[in-house]
């Protein structure tokens, strides 16, 4: 007699159902520590910038980045400024960079205004409190 070779179609639908069966459980745990690394860097950008820009205020008189300086926030937290805030000096500064991308949107621009965040993507600098978040409807835009 001849000695048989391979597999059995019971032992190979055997070994897809336990492959799907693994799969059903790590698939899930991915998507989960992909939100969290998003999560973690918006959060961390965030502080980041607040902390900037308490610096920037103490070095300006308490004067908000791109308040009455004719610049924009991009510019006086990325480029050198004098005392008035305007971007021709170099007195103080850079306080970033650059700035980052939003990790949910992909998105690197700011919006200003007095409005509260929640209508775009990127972040959303509030020109009279100062508050910097990010600029979308999600829950990350209150943090």
């Amino acid at each position: 007699m001849r000695a048989r070779s391979g597999f059995t179609l019971v032992e190979i639908l055997i070994v897809v159902i336990i492959l799907g069966i693994l799969a059903a459980i790590v698939i899930p745990q991915f998507s989960d520590a992909s939100t969290q690394a998003r999560e973690s860097t918006c959060r961390s950008i965030l502080q980041t910038v607040r902390s900037q820009i308490q610096l920037y205020k103490v070095q300006h008189n308490e004067a908000l980045p791109g308040a009455d300086s004719g610049t924009t926030f991009v510019e006086a937290m990325t480029e050198t400024t004098d005392i008035d805030g305007t971007t021709s000096g170099d007195e103080y500064g850079p306080y970033l960079d650059r700035m980052s991308a939003n990790p949910y949107d992909d998105d690197p621009n700011v919006t200003e205004g007095t409005a509260t965040p929640g209508s775009g993507t990127g972040w959303y600098f509030n020109t009279s409190s100062g508050a910097f978040n990010a600029n979308d409807s999600a829950e990350h835009a209150t943090w």
